[in-house]
């Protein structure tokens, strides 16, 4: 029997709870009491997921000087954190080392419910501008969630489901900027208002206009580069001189890169019921967003011949992407007052996703994902140090891509989990421990293709307190991962990312056992956060050129071997010193991954590893002022995948400077930086464009953000 039957079960309690919640006499609850830590909103039942969660919040004016088009290019100052970068309209976050299926991207607790993990030119369908908070989990915490996202979890917050009232009766935010590197506008606003004193509407809209992208240095890689002056070389021998003209110029091209323009804009409203039993909301969004797809150039040598048969032409006009979504979402929350359980809380999602490929003016290929999410989570009052979560996850997706280049079959997955998370603090110990068990079933009916997979997956970590203000913790995890339709069903060319993908329909569950060790100090004047990582996986799921072409195109397969990933994270920051009105903070944050596939006895390196990272950042914080320079030095990257090219390193300086123009008042802030100062030639090498997309040259952001 289908997964649907549970998934029937599961909402039909969606429906009937929350009609409990008007009855419920206002309990007791430590939810929201935190003694200095951060309340972490992805799991509040849990005190600060010290052991199992290495968590980063991202927020306030931080988010507002970070923030890009895409959220994978908003977190890359954050440890750990690295970004896919395909293009400025699609960049997805990297995180340890790992990105697609490994990662979930949420929007409050829900997937994103589009193509972004599928492949790395789909865009994200969330919009920062409508972002107020951001919260990065790493580690077995992400269980909750998953057992695929192994790197971690970002989950994004709005207030498109009011959570609670306004205390004037009407609150706005809004957020506005421009940037000089690719001619970017941006505007976003929300509004809460109380219509009554339990029921609050919210609004929300954003819109976002770039030009094409300009870069430092060169566009194109050495390796393009030296291929292109190569053909030159052989269009002169050949006589050919206007052509070996153009091939030399493109070789040295600089400043823009062709077809990285975007415009993106969304809209969103919701309504909540709020009152001392509970609250119960639901909202509706759309999201809308155009994007180029730049061209890798041609560096083949063919001096007008006829194109092979069975030939691949790109020759139509370049490729641009258009992306649509709607969606719905419900999230309920109901007090139970002193027994076992404190609270159930309820989130449900759908969305109907739509994407076109366009080659010039004709449609290339048409992806289409329906999906639904929904989970239940029963949270436990706190007895005698003992805490937790317990809940039920269901989640439906019907993917589909239709046209000549559909490089995957349409597909149904369903998956039904159950998972618990447990914490107990026993004076300077404490314990936790996690458990998740799925059900997976993929399926494809028109070529006769179906698998069931069963996985569990569990973590257990300790902490002790060894003295004020310094912690210490372990944790062992074991996750195991059912493959996902792309990587078993993928066989076609897939235009956008200009490459031939296939997958393997016998690919085996990934699994892996993960150990992690942290050490935290905290105290008014100093900060140190150190964390080391290591995984070691059997039937590791990984995609890399095979050095062979089918159409034209470069084959990328999909692979399984053994793996072992390690690194560590480490971040710092002290106050030096007080001068004037002014406290002068140092901060640094490092991070490094290494990732091997043991391959006929050989260890290989893991494709698209981030390389090691270092920021380090000088901040003189005012009442009303502050002002920052930091300096980011990106190591080379050497430790290449077979038919993959190395990367140079680079060093960014950047500044920034903010002020708050109203007296007694921190609602509104002005913002002026200054990125990558010295317009030097960048390169993420967890792209899979990095040759011929680099990052930003010098870019100059003004922003506004306003808050009443």
């Amino acid at each position: 029997m289908r997964l649907l039957c549970s998934a029937g079960f599961t909402f039909a309690l969606f429906l009937a709870v929350p009609a409990f919640a008007q009855d419920r006499a206002a309990a007791g609850s430590d939810d929201d009491v935190h003694t200095g830590e951060p309340i972490i909103v992805t799991a509040p039942y849990v005190r600060s997921l010290d052991i199992l969660g290495n968590v980063s919040v991202l927020e306030g004016d931080e988010l507002a000087r970070d923030i890009r088009g895409q959220i994978g290019d908003t977190l890359t100052r954050q440890p750990g954190v690295s970004a896919t970068s395909f293009s400025p309209g699609a960049s997805r976050p990297v995180l340890r080392g790992f990105s697609g299926e490994r990662v979930k991207v949420l929007t409050d607790g829900i997937g994103s419910i589009d193509a972004s993990n599928t492949s790395a030119d789909h865009a994200v369908t969330i919009d920062p501008l409508t972002v107020e908070r951001i919260e990065i989990l790493r580690g077995p915490a992400v269980l909750l969630f998953g057992s695929q996202a192994i790197g971690g979890a970002v989950n994004l917050f709005d207030r498109r489901i009011p959570r609670k009232v306004p205390a004037d009766h009407v609150h706005i935010d809004a957020i506005g900027g421009y940037a000089t590197a690719a001619n970017d506008r941006n505007i976003g606003s929300s509004i809460d208002v109380a219509l009554s004193p339990q029921i609050v509407a919210h609004l929300d809209g954003s819109w976002r206009k770039t030009g094409d992208v300009r870069t430092g240095g060169f566009v194109y890689a050495p390796d393009i580069r030296g291929d292109l002056l190569h053909l030159a070389e052989h269009e002169v021998e050949e006589g050919h001189l206007d052509e070996a003209d153009e091939l030399t110029a493109q070789a040295g091209k600089r400043g823009k890169v062709d077809n990285t323009q975007s415009e993106t804009w969304t809209a969103g409203g919701g309504i909540s019921l709020i009152n001392d039993g509970g609250q119960l909301g639901i909202s509706v969004g759309y999201f809308d967003t155009n994007y180029g797809v730049p061209d890798r150039p041609n560096t083949a040598h063919d001096h007008g011949g006829e194109e092979e048969e069975g030939g691949h032409d790109h020759g139509e006009g370049p490729v641009t992407i258009g992306m649509k979504q709607w969606r719905a979402d419900l999230r309920s929350e109901v007090e139970l007052g002193d027994g076992f359980f404190d609270k159930l809380r309820i989130r449900a999602g759908f969305a109907d996703y739509k994407h076109t490929e366009f080659e010039g003016d004709e449609v290339g290929t048409v992806f289409t994902n329906q999906g639904i999410e929904g989970r239940l989570e029963l949270a436990q009052n706190d007895r005698g140090g003992w805490r937790g979560a317990s809940g039920v996850q269901y989640s439906h997706r019907d993917f589909d891509a239709i046209g000549a280049e559909a490089f995957v079959p349409r597909n149904l997955t369903d998956q039904l989990a159950l998972f618990t998370l447990q914490e107990y603090t026993m004076g300077p110990l404490g314990l936790e421990a996690a458990a998740r068990y799925e059900k997976t079933n993929v399926r494809a009916q028109t070529v006769g293709f179906e698998r069931n997979f069963d996985s569990f997956s569990g973590a257990l970590g300790a902490t002790y307190d060894i003295f004020g203000g310094a912690k210490f913790g372990v944790s062992v995890s074991r996750a195991v991962r059912a493959p996902s339709a792309e990587e078993l069903l993928s066989n076609g060319p897939h235009i956008a990312t200009q490459s031939f993908e296939l997958g393997d329909p016998n690919l085996k569950r990934e699994s892996n056992w993960g150990a992690e060790a942290s050490f935290k100090f905290k105290s008014d004047a100093f900060n140190l956060s150190l964390t080391g990582y290591s995984n070691w996986f059997d039937n590791f799921i990984y995609s890399a050129a095979t050095g062979a072409e089918q159409d034209e195109l470069p084959v990328f397969q999909y692979f399984q071997r053994d793996a072992r990933v390690y690194g560590f994270e480490a971040e710092a920051s002290a106050r030096l010193a007080q001068i004037g009105g002014f406290n002068i903070v140092g901060d640094v944050t490092a991070d490094m991954t290494r990732a091997k596939i043991k391959n006929a006895g050989l260890d290989r390196n893991v494709p698209r590893i981030p390389p090691l990272r270092v920021l380090g950042g000088l901040e003189a914080q005012g009442e009303r002022v502050d002002a920052r320079v930091e300096v980011e030095w990106t190591d080379d990257q050497t430790r290449t995948a077979q038919f993959e090219t190395p990367t140079d390193g680079f060093t960014l300086v950047n500044a920034s400077l903010s002020w708050k123009p109203l007296p007694n008042s921190k609602n509104l802030t002005l913002s002026l930086s200054a990125n990558n100062i010295f317009d030097v030639e960048a390169r993420r090498h967890a792209s899979f464009t990095k040759d011929y997309v680099p990052l930003a040259g010098r870019d100059f952001r003004l922003t506004a953000r306003a808050s009443f």
